[in-house]
């Protein structure tokens, strides 16, 4: 690949392979049936799938680009040996030509830090509801989400598999945008870790229709097909890796994400992992402000104390 083509637009090219060798790992596994589920924590899984589509990832993102911090969920892979064909170092075609935005022309390698989330949806995949599932890649520079990767291992067409990226600034590709509805409010949300808390923020919002569905990257997905207005999680459970990239895709749209006060997040190296205020987002074209303000005041502060709690409980 031509070192002139700039960084940024070389490292989402190659994320894009990556990401799509990773979504191959996850169904063969699936496919031979030995998914090596571990419980991290309480309704917190792991598979084989997980830990096979990280090791995958960073070992083809690091060998290309070795200054860059790579932060996975499943912890520190860049030590472990990979099959050779794990190691991607082709790249998708579709970004390169792509203009960059002056503002990334001149990033360095040192000013990148990647989040993945190699496996979106984990609970969902246990069960085999696999349209749930995505592979998240998110690419944040001095703090800022600057370009994600969203693939779908079992994503149209007839489940082989798609890839969404987005840079802002420079666009999306591999998605047909569609306007959210115009009559009617459509809420997504979590389907497996729903409590008191995120029950009162959907029913602050008046919903005509709320989906509850498996993982960030599918959620945010629904709202750049036009399939839901706004994405609410009211809770402290969700973590960086699963919302950098899907904002930054969703961002490049036009779309919004923030925390439930309507506050961005950022994305450095020394963050704490967790959304420590929830997750808001919403479609190209709506007032996230207007969602922002409906959010009841006692669901925003007891966010922080959910987090606050879990913090101290960690210690013991």
């Amino acid at each position: 690949m031509a070192q002139c083509t700039p960084l940024i637009l070389r490292l989402v090219a190659s994320t894009v392979a990556a990401a799509n060798r990773a979504g191959k790992i996850i169904r063969d596994i699936m496919t031979v049936g030995d998914l090596g589920i571990v419980e991290k924590a309480k309704n917190d899984f792991q598979t084989e799938a997980d830990r096979s589509a990280q090791r995958c990832i960073i070992a083809s993102l690091s060998r290309q680009y070795p200054a860059v911090t790579i932060i996975g969920e499943e912890g520190p892979s860049t030590s472990c040996e990979v099959p050779s064909d794990w190691v991607v170092t082709c790249n998708d075609t579709n970004t390169l030509g792509l203009t960059c935005p002056e503002s990334l022309l001149d990033v360095q390698e040192k000013d990148i830090v990647i989040w993945i989330d190699p496996l979106d949806g984990t609970s969902e995949y246990t069960k085999g509801l696999v349209e749930h599932v995505t592979v998240l890649v998110g690419i944040a520079v001095r703090g800022e989400p600057v370009a994600g990767v969203i693939h779908q291992p079992y994503g149209p067409p007839a489940g082989t598999g798609r890839t969404v990226w987005g840079i802002i600034g420079a666009g999306i590709g591999g998605i047909t945008p569609h306007s959210p509805p115009k009559d009617r409010l459509v809420v997504t949300t979590t389907r497996s870790h729903s409590n008191k808390i995120v029950e009162d923020a959907l029913n602050a919002l008046k919903p005509d229709e709320v989906l509850k569905v498996g993982g960030a990257g599918h959620k945010v997905l629904l709202l750049i097909e036009g399939k839901a207005n706004a994405y609410v999680f009211a809770s402290a459970g969700c973590k960086k890796w699963d919302i950098c990239g899907p904002e930054a895709v969703l961002t490049a749209l036009g779309g919004t994400l923030t925390d439930m006060n309507g506050k961005r997040y950022k994305y450095d190296a020394d963050v704490q992992y967790n959304n420590t205020g929830g997750v808001l987002a919403t479609a190209p074209g709506e007032d996230h402000s207007y969602f922002v303000k409906k959010i009841p005041e006692h669901v925003k502060f007891l966010i922080y104390l959910e987090h606050a709690i879990r913090k101290l409980l960690s210690y013991f």
